[in-house]
């Protein structure tokens, strides 16, 4: 059992962020378990034949496929940058002792032979540990980290409903079966405790991440900030194909292009990146968005500077209908 204690200025400064890092490195593991029929299946038959021949042997040395992973190679992400660059630079700052510490307990826990040499020299450490997540990350989540990102953008919108409508009870009961929040702490079910104690005021991060499932996950021990990531909502939507709507009633009533439209957005998406998807321009793209939000079909919100499209409950249905009745006709 990890318990996590927090006090009154803490929970005054628990926040939500991505981390691009956190699923590199969680990936990793997913790779490591051959959890092959998984909600993560399609992933893996795809990304196994992308890096068939890459070394992989310095991260699976740094993430087993069980127990401990040393806190420094997954970071706190920053306030104002939760790009996987800003991730890579807070790794590659980590104090030099503070990386062999942490790589001597992955020795203990773990022993790969890989790692005296990187505890006697935590410098080329960081240096090959960096530049092994950045090859990884181009080849194995980059290509898919625009779908990866919508669905956690959408579940922080999610959180922070549940956070405004009923408070830090109402949040962590709906977060994740093993993680409960009663008076003072929150408790994480699982069957190895963190080390170390958290430095008091730091507050707490939650991060949704992919990769994490099924399970959630903490890092409590100083200097790091106390953090927890969780699967986010939706995931077993995250690989599934777009239904092909060519053919089907949907697209007899609405037209082609906003019958896909309705299709793709299983995930919130900009407009850039559906009318990549799609292979149409923006303006063309933006004058269908607007007839369909019209009809109720799909809504949208603000992202930062982005504008995120979704389908509605009524978007749902007649996309499930019309599938229906292509099904049986």
């Amino acid at each position: 059992m990890i318990t996590i204690r927090l006090n009154p200025g803490d929970i005054g400064r628990i926040r939500f962020a991505l981390s691009p890092v956190w699923e590199a490195v969680t990936s990793v593991r997913a790779l490591s378990n051959n959890t092959a029929r998984s909600v993560h299946g399609p992933w893996l038959q795809k990304v196994r034949p992308t890096i068939e021949g890459d070394d992989l042997t310095l991260l699976r040395a740094l993430i087993p496929p069980a127990g401990y992973i040393p806190d420094f190679i997954t970071p706190a992400p920053p306030r104002r940058s939760t790009s996987f660059e800003s991730g890579l630079a807070a790794i590659a700052a980590t104090p030099y002792d503070l990386v062999t510490d942490e790589l001597r307990k992955l020795q203990q826990d773990t022993p790969h032979p890989l790692l005296p040499d990187l505890i006697a020299r935590p410098g080329r450490a960081l240096e090959l540990i960096t530049s092994a997540l950045e090859t990884y990350w181009r080849r194995a989540i980059e290509p898919d980290w625009r779908r990866m990102r919508a669905l956690l953008q959408e579940d922080l919108a999610f959180r922070l409903d549940e956070l405004a409508a009923g408070g830090l009870e109402r949040l962590f009961r709906n977060l994740h079966p093993s993680i409960k929040f009663t008076g003072d702490r929150i408790q994480i079910d699982r069957p190895f405790s963190c080390d170390g104690e958290p430095l008091a005021g730091q507050g707490l991060l939650l991060v949704p991440c992919v990769f994490t499932w099924p399970a959630g996950l903490a890092v409590t021990g100083a200097p790091h900030v106390p953090t927890i990531t969780y699967p986010p909502r939706g995931l077993g939507r995250l690989w599934e194909d777009h239904q092909d709507v060519t053919d089907s009633p949907l697209a007899d009533l609405v037209g082609r292009t906003r019958a896909a439209i309705v299709s793709h957005l299983d995930l919130p998406m900009s407009t850039t990146h559906l009318a990549h998807q799609l292979g149409v321009s923006a303006p063309t793209l933006s004058v269908h968005l607007s007839i369909l939000r019209n009809a109720g079909v799909v809504d949208s919100r603000r992202d930062g500077r982005a504008v995120l499209y979704h389908r509605t409950t009524l978007g749902h249905q007649l996309l499930s209908a019309s599938t229906a009745l292509a099904t049986t006709a």
